[in-house]
């Protein structure tokens, strides 16, 4: 391999680790700044974007608004209804008259921004990061790989500052891990689902576990392409019940930035417990799908008779493993009755969620330099930035990595464009994008400070007391 060249006269502006939604957002706000030099890597070949889950009718939670770069500058060459008019698709898109797109749609216009876009490497594994105290530069390692994915050189690049934007990865549970990991055996996460699903239908019988919106989409999926009165699907869930999510107006305030800056100036413990109870603002069910759903088991039943589906709520799978050579056991356990049984199954979908992918390998270099939480996660500010000791003179900015200092919109595509708006800002030291000072009807917490147009009277709200009083 190429030894990695010698160390360029004049850094760059920022580097990005990782090209999802959230850096290719950036990216795009980023381009038109003549005064910033950019680059970003990704190991891909290419964008991709939850491939496994682009079902036919599938549709996003969030509004075609909540594209790249729409709601900071909706007069970018980048925006969605950009692509349309790019691809001849304006009008039939207009008399469609759609606010909620299709996932694979929103994953072609994507691929189009990244196929347009200049600063974008794929096929760059980014190896490692470190602070260069004497030059005071981030040294950023990569390797680049060839069609195949093997290594074909190693490279280096230097820059000021840094954005990780590394997103998530799917998460197995424990108990299936060595089901999941083994050559052979049909369980599968919903991530993978349609590279499998024909494998999957071929099964007897399936068992789809989780009860978010992907095992809820996964199930409908296999119940429209199994017989009828021979469907032996069964679908389990740990939550209480096949939830629907919180989609009232006033509830979607939890995903502006209002709240965001609430929550990030909350005390930590308070954080975590709030976290931990808003599941079903980002964890629960499309209330069309739970529809849906409903709709195929009811036209089931016109001939008499109740499909032959299981749908299960409040278990968990205690253990797994396999039974014969084809056939997988799973052990239950119904939360709340306290009572245990054990399911014999031929394929298992695992429809678990994601997990923010660890940092700790890639910021191995940085790691004296971080500050971290009682619970040892990184610190993250108000303007998304990890917090580093102050002898580091660059950023390091986070994008979908900081749920535990800014609440269950840090991975909402709707936020995406604000808080690239908020990096590009705190980057360039002005306001590069102006950002709206007020964002939602709700008054979080006791006491708000607003910026209001001249002549406007602040509303009314409430005054915290001073010592009880």
């Amino acid at each position: 391999m190429t030894p990695p060249p010698t160390a360029p006269d004049t850094p760059r502006d920022l580097v990005g680790i990782g090209i999802g939604p959230c850096n290719l957002s950036l990216a795009a706000l980023a381009q038109p700044l003549a005064e910033l030099d950019t680059a970003f890597y990704e190991q891909r070949p290419g964008f991709d974007w939850h491939p496994g889950l682009l079902l036919d009718g599938t549709t996003l939670q969030v509004p075609f608004l909540a594209d790249l770069v729409t709601l900071v500058d909706p007069a970018s060459r980048w925006t969605f209804l950009n692509h349309l008019k790019a691809r001849d698709r304006l009008f039939p898109f207009y008399f469609a008259e759609r606010f909620h797109i299709q996932r694979a749609e929103y994953d072609a216009y994507c691929r189009w921004v990244a196929a347009n876009l200049p600063g974008l490497h794929f096929r760059h594994q980014v190896d490692a990061v470190r602070w260069n105290p004497e030059r005071e530069v981030f040294e950023v390692d990569y390797t680049q790989l060839d069609a195949d994915g093997e290594a074909e050189a190693l490279g280096r690049t230097h820059t000021r500052n840094i954005v990780l934007g590394v997103g998530t990865e799917p998460h197995v549970p424990e108990p299936l891990r060595p089901l999941a990991d083994a050559p052979g055996v049909p369980v599968v996460h919903a991530a993978d689902y349609l590279g499998h699903r024909e494998r999957l239908l071929a099964a007897e019988h399936i068992t789809v576990v989780g009860s978010g919106q992907s095992g809820a989409e996964v199930f409908l999926d296999l119940l429209r392409h199994r017989p009828a009165g021979r469907e032996r699907l069964t679908w389990i869930g740990r939550t209480e019940a096949f939830a629907p999510m919180e989609y009232s107006k006033l509830g979607l305030e939890h995903f502006t930035p209002d709240y965001t800056r609430y929550f990030h100036a909350l005390a930590e413990p308070v954080r975590d417990q709030l976290v931990a109870a808003q599941w079903q603002l980002h964890k629960g069910i499309g209330a069309d799908t739970l529809a849906a759903i409903h709709d195929e088991l009811y036209r089931r039943t016109l001939d008499g008779g109740w499909p032959d589906a299981v749908l299960t709520p409040g278990v968990r799978v205690r253990t797994a493993g396999r039974l014969a050579t084809t056939k997988v056991e799973l052990h239950l356990e119904h939360i709340q009755q306290g009572t245990r049984t054990r399911l014999t199954t031929d394929a298992v979908v695992l429809a678990t969620g994601y997990r923010e992918r660890p940092l700790d390998r890639l910021l191995a270099g940085l790691d004296p330099y971080l500050r971290r939480d009682s619970s040892e996660r990184p610190r993250v500010d108000e303007h998304f930035r990890l917090v580093l000791d102050p002898s580091v003179t660059g950023s390091v900015y986070v994008q979908n990595a900081e749920r535990h200092t800014h609440g269950v919109g840090a991975p909402d595509l709707g936020l995406a464009a604000w808080r690239s708006a908020t990096i590009l800002n705190s980057l360039t030291g002005k306001e590069t994008y102006p950002l709206p000072s007020r964002t939602a009807f709700t008054t979080f917490g006791l006491q708000r400070s607003e910026r209001l147009p001249s002549g406007r009277r602040p509303p009314e709200h409430l005054t915290p007391l001073v010592d009880g009083r």
